[in-house]
């Protein structure tokens, strides 16, 4: 099966570290991707405190189950019953409205998922037909912060198969936008990783640009607290084959913004323990290139 078939799976190499899937080895493929990228990357500068999707969009047509990525802007992700100032943990309303009460505790069932271990991401399996999600973030005790996502709604078409779905070159507007949504909510195979989840191997972006991080296998946890199979990413920024650039997101961060030069670079990233200098996973390296200069 081809790499744009799994997505952002991992290539784990001989040296203990890890690749991004690369662009789509396919013409029209790659250029459906990349028709994507900007959008995938842009700056947020109006919403210092957000939650969002990172894969699904208002409108999306997917195939069941199917993947939901979370990222968090403002502050840090830390398990359920850890108190933690500037941290909280996801939870996904599906076909539920907002709490009616932010002081009272969001509910658990089938409506209301938690993700209380600081997972990054969840695959739904939902019966064909429309569905609403919205992401909201909670405390250590499960009660709403004012921070949530606009809800969004996606069209469940039928169960998924191992193919992707096909691009048209003569309908190609059409079928990509099809394609894209079913590559992006494809769910990743089973397995423990850790992974920049918006930008490709060798994808060419505009500066600044917002880079999102997952993992699986794992919780996140801000630093502070010790929590069993958590722990918290850190950014390498390499060029040349040297680390120009560390950024430790030590608050439980799961996003950050870069500014670079044009030219090309390597993301490495990792994801350490409590201490902060033992890696949990195989670091993951993502090579980019930087080809333009976006004014904000």
């Amino acid at each position: 099966m081809k790499a744009v078939a799994v997505g952002l799976t991992l290539l784990l190499t001989a040296v203990g570290s890890a690749t991004a899937a690369p662009l789509p080895q396919d013409e029209l493929e790659r250029s459906c991707w990349q028709r994507f990228t900007t959008e995938r990357s842009k700056v947020n500068l109006r919403e210092p405190t957000l939650v969002d999707f990172s894969n699904l969009r208002h409108g999306d047509q997917v195939r069941s189950p199917f993947l939901v990525e979370f990222a968090v802007r403002g502050m840090g992700v830390a398990p359920a019953g850890k108190a933690h100032a500037g941290t909280g943990h996801h939870h996904l309303l599906v076909d539920a409205p907002l709490p009616a009460f932010v002081s009272e505790k969001i509910p658990f069932n089938d409506h209301h998922k938690h993700f209380g271990k600081g997972q990054t991401q969840a695959v739904l399996d939902l019966p064909p037909g429309p569905h609403t999600l919205r992401l909201l973030f909670a405390d250590h005790e499960h009660r709403p912060y004012f921070v949530y996502s606009r809800e969004i709604t996606v069209n469940v078409t039928g169960p998924r198969t191992a193919q992707p779905l096909k691009i048209d070159r003569r309908n190609f507007d059409a079928s990509c936008a099809a394609w894209y949504q079913d590559e992006m909510a494809r769910p990743k195979p089973p397995g423990e990783w850790v992974a920049v989840i918006n930008l490709r191997d060798g994808e060419t972006v505009s500066s600044p640009f917002n880079v999102r991080f997952g993992v699986d296998g794992y919780g996140v946890c801000a630093e502070g607290q010790v929590v069993e199979r958590t722990g918290r990413f850190v950014l390498e920024l390499l060029k040349d084959g040297s680390v120009q650039r560390t950024q430790a997101l030590n608050n439980g961060a799961t996003q950050t913004t870069l500014a670079l030069p044009n030219g090309s670079y390597r993301l490495r990233l990792r994801f350490v323990d409590s201490t902060g200098r033992n890696d949990l996973l195989p670091a993951s390296e993502t090579n980019i290139t930087v080809a333009g200069q976006e004014r904000l």
